[in-house]
Order: structure tokens, then C-alpha cells, then sequence
């Protein structure tokens, strides 16, 4: 699973998630992917989720590229504990995730197979979701 080697903090503020995506919006690497549409929290088990969905499906066949990296920390206190006594323990990380921002993108697969596998990785994803192809020119 995806996660930092070091930070410079071990917990963080949760923050808001406002307004779309100013960067990570475009195919940079790739000839298919796919795109957010809304707010949301990726953990990283639900980013490797995906990805093990679009390399079944192409079969090592093509280049995947993962547009996102879970670099903010999810903190947990213990079950039946009671409220007050500081924030909980790290216990995951997780991608903070704008509308219009590249989540996967792939490469050297037709595009038939190439939207089957991302439409399997969509249905592991918490967040509406769309397809997007390179504009060719």
C-alpha cells in the first residue's frame, strides 16, 4: 500500500475541500483516464484497490499511471474509549481528492480494453467518477 516515508508531523488537521482541482487536471502521460468528479478522501487501500482492477484487466499489457500519492494521515482512537485525552493514534493515509483531478491514466492498450479496466477500477472508487480520452490532434 501507498504511503509517505517520512513527514514532518505525525498528525495533521483534517482541512476542507473546496473548490475544483487547480492542478492534475489534464492527460499528461497517457491516452485514457480517468477524471473526479466531486470532493472526496482516497485511502490508500482503495487507490491499490483500483489498481489491481485496471492490471487484471490489461493483463501486462500497456503502462498505468496512479496521478494521486495518500500523503495526509487518518488518525483513530481505540473502540470504547471515551472522549478527550488527544487525538487518536495514525492509523492510515489518505489522498485528498478535487473534482477534475487525474486519478489513473494508461498507455499501449486499445481503447476498449482500456475503458472496460477503467470502468472496473471506478467501481472500487468512493467518488463519482468519469472516462476521459486524450483529445487527438
Amino acid at each position: 500500500m501507498l504511503a509517505p516515508n517520512k513527514t514532518k508531523y505525525r498528525k495533521m488537521q483534517k482541512g476542507r475541500l473546496r473548490g475544483p482541482a487547480n492542478r492534475g487536471t489534464a492527460i499528461d502521460f497517457g491516452d485514457i483516464g480517468i477524471k473526479a468528479l466531486e470532493h472526496g478522501k482516497l485511502t490508500s487501500q482503495q487507490i491499490e484497490a483500483a489498481r489491481v482492477a485496471i492490471m487484471r484487466h490489461i493483463k501486462r499489457g500497456g503502462k498505468v499511471w496512479i496521478r494521486i500519492f495518500p500523503d495526509r494521515v487518518i488518525t483513530s482512537k481505540p473502540a470504547e474509549v471515551r472522549q478527550g485525552k488527544g487525538k487518536g493514534a495514525p492509523s492510515g493515509w489518505y489522498a485528498a481528492v478535487k473534482p477534475g483531478r487525474m486519478l489513473y491514466e494508461i498507455k499501449g492498450v486499445d481503447m476498449v480494453t482500456a475503458t472496460e479496466a477503467l470502468t472496473r477500477a471506478m467501481h472500487k472508487l468512493p467518488i463519482k467518477t468519469k472516462i476521459v480520452a486524450k483529445e487527438i490532434v
